[in-house]
């Protein structure tokens, strides 16, 4: 593609907090380094419909702070598998990344900055192999992306666990109750072990390791026994049961059609048939939901959200397309794409595996120091 000084970015995938310090930092940066940016609305959608604003230091002025991200998101859009209906109700998947070519080309676009998760990023390979010259941005509350320390949303989204744990905490003693709260995660189990443990959960349940129901009630039981009339449980919605599965629906209008949720309850119901004969003890159940993507952007994710998007912006400059902007340690990095999501055919994501919790975490190590249940 000719270098017309031109960056396009995108916002794909779900909203989550930082992503407007991105969008902020990617703008500021290329200005200074003599590029136009264009943000095409609702991620992948606004590449297929050639719909974008044109984004300067006047109209991204001071929105680090603000969650969400003011092109828009969006989750359902697969521009290699386009789902369309037909007049009969008849679901089919085409291709229209030549579409979304094209109108990159028409706009004079040089580089693409694609901020997203791993189907984002599957997507922005595709493009790539077509000859787009595309740099990754890392998104995602359940901060599972491999190769990266951390991801920006990820530090709002356990601030607002810490809150919603501290604040059940007072109910659930005026009532000698069990509160459950489910938070997300996918299948890592960051936020529910760090917001866990900062929200002084007594039980914290992960995708990572999984657990015995009946241990469960007996450590509720011996808590009781010891005077504690209240108890926390923290639990991620990607945990399991010993012999069990995942809790979730299939939504096929979504490219990973699996959607985890509603293992909060599930363990609610279980854990009070068995807990009330012995303690008297209710058990009530809370889903934090989407609470934990929006809302004001704390500090330490303005800041990541700022590092990741000049960093995006220097490697738009020098060249290093195909790569995603990554920090390890004190050091902002480039990995390349593929050994994020793997090399595999278009439209699948075949890497290694995702980031999550290993046993001997340091985090780990502190909820048991603590007297934390973790399910081993």
């Amino acid at each position: 593609m000719e270098n017309n000084k031109r960056i396009g970015i995108l916002t794909s995938g779900g909203d989550c907090s930082g992503l407007n310090a991105v969008i902020e930092s990617v703008v500021r940066t290329a200005s200074i380094n003599g590029y136009e940016v264009y943000g095409f609305k609702y991620g992948y959608d606004g590449l297929y419909a050639n719909d974008y604003v044109f984004l300067n230091d006047v109209n991204v002025s001071n929105i680090s702070c603000i969650g969400g991200s003011i092109i828009g998101n969006s989750n359902k859009t697969n521009l290699f598998a386009y789902r369309s209906v037909d007049q009969e109700g008849n679901v089919h998947c085409l291709d229209v990344s030549d579409i979304a070519i094209e109108n990159l080309k028409k706009d004079g676009i040089s580089a693409l900055i694609v901020v997203g998760g791993d189907g984002s990023m599957t997507s922005a390979r595709d493009f790539m192999r077509k000859g787009i010259n595309v740099v990754c941005v890392p998104k995602t509350v359940d901060n599972d992306v491999p190769y990266t320390d951390r991801s920006f949303g990820y530090s709002t989204a356990v601030f607002h666990i810490e809150k919603a744990l501290s604040a059940l905490r007072t109910t659930g003693e005026s009532h000698n109750r069990v509160m459950v709260l489910e938070v997300m995660g996918r299948h890592a189990g960051w936020l529910a072990l760090e917001g866990g443990i900062a929200g002084n959960a007594d039980i914290i349940l992960l995708p990572e390791i999984k657990y015995n129901l009946n241990h469960i009630v007996d450590f509720l039981k011996d808590r009781f026994d010891k005077g504690h009339k209240s108890s926390i449980i923290c639990v991620s919605e990607g945990a399991e049961e010993e012999g069990g599965s995942v809790i979730g629906t299939i939504d096929k209008r979504y490219p990973d059609s699996v959607k985890l949720g509603g293992i909060g309850a599930v363990i609610t119901k279980r854990i009070e048939e068995k807990l009330l004969p012995m303690t008297g003890q209710e058990v009530r159940n809370t889903n934090l939901g989407y609470i934990q993507r929006g809302g004001e952007t704390n500090a330490i994710d303005r800041v990541l959200g700022f590092e990741y998007g000049s960093f995006a912006v220097e490697a738009v400059v020098k060249g290093q397309f195909g790569n995603m902007v990554s920090i390890r340690g004190d050091k902002l990095l480039l990995m390349p794409i593929t050994d994020i999501v793997g090399d595999g055919p278009t439209g699948e994501t075949s890497h290694g595996g995702s980031n999550v919790v290993k046993k001997d975490n340091i985090l780990m190590q502190t909820a048991r120091s603590l007297g934390i249940y973790l399910g081993e």
